[in-house]
């Protein structure tokens, strides 16, 4: 199976920004085992700019422009220097790809990334994505990692995207103001209706919200990729997600699974 895994930063940072190392550590150990059993695994990651803010000191995210790219240029080396060591414990080479808007809509590179990723896959290495947040404007930024990781995994053609975050999936209300609430186990179309029981933006340190999940899923489902959104807190719920086992998450049905 070929799986696009995206992590938040609300999975891999503590409120600090600095890097909670436990469930990252177990993150990594559990994509590793995924892939000894035979999957190939894409890791869109977050996380470069809520690292930076850490490394760097910051007392918040920033919230202009320049700062935010000095805060990805530090939180990028971070952040891969701690996945390079941690997937190699268990044999497995990174690779980091750093990606703008324009490498989607320009046909030349977009082919260029894609035949670059299927490649390192076929090496059996583990790419690992991000935006390119350091050089990316307004208006050539994919603009968060939800959608990235959807547009990847089209690209791939992928058979899972894995939204890991700090919500079990897509609820029937609020369920921070509504004790009623229930998770939605399963969507086999993305409505209007899905849409209107997303919640607002997204975490202190992130970017995206269940919105931008839902367009992600969207994205994916319509070119015929399935799509989760899971608690990233347990990094084992990858094990339940991959075997199908359906419960405490929600699944995206792409339409070729109808």
């Amino acid at each position: 199976m070929k799986i696009v895994i995206k992590v938040g930063t609300s999975t891999l940072a503590h409120a600090t920004g600095k890097l909670n190392i436990r469930k990252t550590a177990e993150l990594c150990r559990v994509i590793s085992d995924l892939k000894n059993a035979g999957n190939e695994v894409v890791l869109v990651s977050s996380g470069a700019i809520g690292m930076g803010v850490g490394k760097l000191g910051l007392q918040s995210k920033p919230t202009d422009i320049p700062t935010k790219q000095a805060a990805a240029a530090v939180g990028q080396c971070e952040l891969m220097y701690t996945y390079d060591r941690l997937f190699t414990e268990y044999n497995h080479t990174v690779a980091q790809i750093l990606l703008t808007g324009d490498d989607f809509s320009a046909e030349d590179r977009h082919e260029n990334f894609t035949n670059t990723i299927t490649r390192l896959l076929e090496l059996n290495a583990l790419p690992i994505i991000n935006e390119n947040d350091t050089v990316a404007t307004q208006e050539i930024k994919v603009g968060d990692n939800d959608t990235l990781s959807a547009l990847v995994a089209v690209s791939v053609q992928a058979d899972l995207l894995v939204i890991l975050s700090d919500v079990d999936g897509l609820y029937s209300a609020d369920p921070h103001k509504n004790a009623d609430a229930k998770l939605i186990e399963s969507v086999y179309a993305v409505t209007d209706e899905t849409f209107e029981k997303a919640g607002g933006a997204g975490s202190a340190l992130g970017t995206g919200g269940m919105k931008t999940k839902i367009k992600a899923a969207k994205i994916c489902t319509e070119s015929g990729c399935d799509v989760v959104i899971a608690n990233g807190e347990n990094p084992e719920i990858l094990y339940d997600i991959v075997n199908g086992n359906q419960t405490g998450y929600t699944r995206f049905f792409a339409k070729k699974s109808l």
